[in-house]
């Protein structure tokens, strides 16, 4: 113990033989893959124009039951500039989404900087939106995010008959209603809903490419053809118009391809490994039964105790079960889990073994 001291959780859980978050590991292999069966006679996009950029986009404005799309370097510009646009066509300054929105908490007030935006912190941080808390805007507000799956706080999603409520009330009060799709495909198995029912409730979407996906980068904004059209306007102003994108397009593409049709199996996984957690004495999910391939982690013990014992636990194992710990109080720490590919290469017995002896290290 006192030699595994030496590294840190995030090194034990790299080297582990086993790690069991994501897809893989995040390295040049990538792009070689996705680029293994490219022709290389093919031409690169310009400045947001030509057929790889413009065939991805049709794909995606199909996948995602909209007019149009266009390929963002990242989610972060294409929500800014969503919001931008709803802001304009009602000239009101007023956006509202919940406490924990990444363009609250992980933005560094681009939204309030850039565009002088006002954001109505919409509902409590510990839970989900609700539509008694829509009902309480103004109809001065231009447009609500909502977040599906509410990743700060588990990946919950709130049922698919709320959210019909919600856009239709939205629809009457003249609010546009934009979809944080960052894991929306994620979804998709838990609704039992095709991707375009679900963007069908909102005027807009963006959707991202390294999260379930696993690509590299890159994002899709999309609705209806007035919206994108004056998105390209913004997407230059920003500098996202950069002279090829298409290194991520063609990684996006190839990783979409790869695992869309895996979803359902990810979720799956999530709730099994989470039936496995939630045996542990000390040990929490939330939410208690997964809606999505993530949930959040609860340990009965702080990061700094609990770190040495994950790292045992990985050397003699060969199981990596999670890389980081945040502190809760000082009786309490949490993890984000979040499976994909890499899940279904633990052997099982591995698994097993790993968790029975968390759970006897904790307890001594």
């Amino acid at each position: 113990m006192e030699q595994n001291n030496k590294i840190t959780l995030a090194e034990a859980y790299n080297k582990s033989e086993y790690p069991i978050l994501g897809n893989g590991k995040w390295n040049v292999q990538m792009l070689k893959e996705a680029l293994e069966h490219v022709d290389g006679t093919m031409a690169g996009d310009r400045y947001g124009t030509g057929k790889v950029i413009e065939d991805f986009e049709r794909k995606m404005a199909d996948m995602l039951g909209k007019e149009s799309a266009v390929f963002f370097p990242s989610g972060t510009m294409a929500q800014q500039i969503a919001m931008r646009i709803w802001s304009d066509e009602k000239d009101s300054k007023i956006v509202a989404y919940h406490p924990l929105s990444h363009l609250e908490i992980h933005e560094e007030d681009g939204l309030k900087e850039l565009h002088h935006l006002e954001p109505v912190l919409l509902g409590e941080a510990h839970r989900l939106i609700r539509l008694q808390d829509v009902k309480q805007l103004g109809r001065d507000v231009a447009c609500l995010l909502l977040e599906l799956p509410q990743r700060e706080i588990g990946g919950q999603l709130p049922e698919f008959e709320e959210l019909v409520e919600i856009s239709a009330y939205c629809r009457e009060q003249g609010i546009r209603l934009h979809l944080d799709g960052a894991r929306l495909f994620e979804t998709t198995p838990y609704y039992g809903k095709s991707a375009a029912e679900i963007c069908a409730l909102f005027d807009s979407v963006y959707v991202s490419f390294y999260k379930g996906i696993g690509g590299i980068a890159g994002a899709i904004l999309a609705g209806p053809e007035k919206f994108t059209t004056v998105s390209k306007v913004w997407k230059r102003r920003h500098g996202g118009d950069l002279i090829g994108l298409y290194p991520y397009i063609l990684s996006s593409d190839y990783y979409f391809n790869k695992r869309i049709d895996r979803m359902a199996e990810y979720y799956n996984r999530a709730k099994e490994l989470a039936s496995l957690f939630n045996q542990c004495s000390g040990v929490r999910t939330v939410p208690q039964v997964p809606v999505t391939n993530m949930f959040h982690l609860h340990f009965h013990m702080s990061a700094s105790d609990l770190a040495p014992i994950l790292i045992d636990v990985y050397t003699q194992t060969g199981v990596g079960l999670i890389s980081f710990l945040r502190e809760v109080h000082d009786q309490e720490c949490k993890t984000e889990i979040s499976l994909g590919d890499r899940y279904g290469e633990v052997p099982q017995d591995r698994l097993y073994q790993a968790i029975q002896l968390l759970q006897e290290n904790m307890l001594k």
